[in-house]
């Protein structure tokens, strides 16, 4: 029976371990650039919505993970959202709210809190509605210092137990 165990302790322990390690990957949305040949000065290492998907009249958070090559003083963050392609929010953000400033160069994180409205569709359960958003940031000097895209989800009802931002 020990070795049983110690072969157990040996190896099944360190592979749960090491699977641990890439759970929160598991969990990370899918972006796209908008641009794939621009040469951004900010990098999007990664997406987190939490809760995901998004319940509609709760807040949800968008993370964004991030480095860049240059200091960045300031600027500002656009968020455009789309409900089936069709364009149906603009909200324009002061960067240094939703991140610290100066970002030094290296990596930094972006992070956006929101309470999306109640009659956020869809109306009824359990569908889903489709929604992708755009957000661009923009500094000192310089048009664009990334723009990335997603999609989301938003849930309807409280029943739910995850969420996500725009």
């Amino acid at each position: 029976m020990d070795t049983l165990a110690a072969r157990f302790k040996l190896i099944v322990l360190p592979f749960l371990s090491i699977s641990l390690l890439f759970l929160p990957f598991l969990q990370a949305t899918d972006f796209d650039y908008c641009d794939n040949k621009g040469n951004y000065v900010v990098k999007v290492d990664g997406v987190d919505i939490s809760p995901n998907p998004v319940i509609s009249g709760k807040p949800a958070t968008f993370t964004i993970s991030a480095s860049t090559g240059q200091a960045i003083t300031g600027g500002k963050a656009v968020i455009d959202v789309y409900f089936f392609g069709i364009h149906i929010h603009q909200e324009t953000h002061d960067l240094c709210e939703e991140t610290s400033c100066p970002i030094t160069v290296g990596n930094f994180v972006l992070s956006h809190n929101q309470v999306l409205p109640g009659f956020t569709p869809p109306l009824k359960k359990p569908p889903l509605g489709s929604y992708k958003l755009k957000m661009t940031l923009s500094g000192a000097g310089i048009k664009q210092l990334t723009c990335i895209s997603f999609d989301f989800k938003i849930s309807f009802g409280a029943s739910e137990s995850s969420v996500s931002d725009s």
